[in-house]
């Protein structure tokens, strides 16, 4: 039986990860399902590590690649220091331009986060359609700040920055014009498009400005599988139970035409550019006015109790168990475009 196109099925990576257990002692947090980054112990500082590709998307790829990594790093509480590169290419369209561009590209992004292109690898790669770009990033927190989705506890509240799916909108709006200009006038297909930029994918700075306002237990960046899979992720990492106002999830208009027009779920696709926090009651207010007053908007989405690990949707006939994304909507697409 073929895999779907996108993440493991996390049943199978859980298999996988379980039979070959991390024994290095000085690996304080390593891999596991909702887990974003793993953790090294070098005594007072902590590095913190991460890598991802960029798969969906050809435009803007360096830029992509930087900008994802970063913001896994950031949902730990640590800043962003250095970076590499592995970049494969097609070998029958790729030229000095496009890989130069792709360069330039790493490099700027690399700059506006005071992050280090350290090193990497480039290739011209047999039987590829389309560029793929592997990042990884490696950053560093002091010992006692050091933040995993592990850390969400009973009666904690769940906050949202920004809204979803903003990375899903800008790749469907550059990647599949054709099917949104019936019901998108140009300019608003160009708006969606610089998605990518505004509101953007980077949660750094809702990262910097959420940790300095108040108590923040736990953070995760929702990618693949967009914000319902980052909760079952969250779910799963810190052993809760979830339960989730989905009404109250922020979804941009633009982004539910799009989503609506593809028949796609705006909350199970690719959602980077939303940051998803947990925090003790007496600093959600405080919080919130911090990211709310540097122009980020924040909202309260649910709550998190103890039980078995779940997410739960509340209506208004009770609570229903939120389906848990077998693969991001936008897969649909592209495997229907292969």
């Amino acid at each position: 039986m073929h895999l779907p196109v996108g993440k493991l099925p996390h049943e199978l990576l859980t298999r996988l990860l379980a039979k070959w257990p991390v024994t290095d002692p000085r690996v304080l947090l390593g891999p596991g399902v909702g887990l974003d980054c793993a953790v090294l112990d070098f005594g007072d500082t902590l590095l913190v590590l991460k890598t991802d590709p960029i798969t969906f998307v050809t435009g803007e790829l360096g830029w992509y690649g930087v900008q994802v990594n970063a913001n896994d790093i950031a949902t730990s509480g640590a800043a962003p220091r250095w970076f590499l590169a592995t970049l494969l290419l097609p070998d029958q369209s790729s030229t000095q331009e496009w890989v130069a561009e792709i360069f330039q590209q790493i490099c700027e992004a690399c700059q506006q986060i005071g992050v280090a292109l350290i090193g990497g690898h480039t290739e011209i790669t047999y039987g590829l359609d389309r560029p793929i770009l592997v990042g990884t990033m490696i950053g560093e927190v002091p010992r006692g700040r050091l933040i995993t989705p592990q850390g969400a506890s009973p009666g904690d509240r769940i906050l949202l920055t920004k809204g979803v799916p903003i990375e899903a909108t800008a790749i469907l709006a550059r990647e599949f014009p054709e099917k949104l200009v019936a019901v998108l006038t140009p300019g608003e297909l160009q708006q969606a498009q610089q998605f990518l930029y505004d509101p953007g994918i980077s949660v750094l700075r809702d990262a910097r400005l959420a940790t300095q306002a108040g108590v923040v237990s736990a953070m995760h960046d929702p990618t693949e599988g967009g914000l319902t899979g980052a909760l079952w992720e969250l779910a799963e990492a810190s052993s809760r139970r979830l339960l989730i106002d989905v009404n109250a999830v922020p979804v941009p208009e633009l982004s539910a035409r799009i989503c609506h027009r593809l028949g796609l779920d705006p909350l199970a696709a690719i959602a980077s550019g939303a940051l998803l926090l947990t925090a003790p009651p007496d600093s959600v207010s405080t919080i919130q006015q911090a990211l709310e007053s540097d122009g980020i908007p924040c909202a309260e989405i649910g709550s998190v109790e103890d039980g078995p690990f779940s997410v739960w949707s509340q209506t208004e006939i009770g609570l229903e168990l939120l389906p848990r994304p077998a693969r991001d909507e936008i897969t649909k697409l592209f495997a229907s475009s292969d």
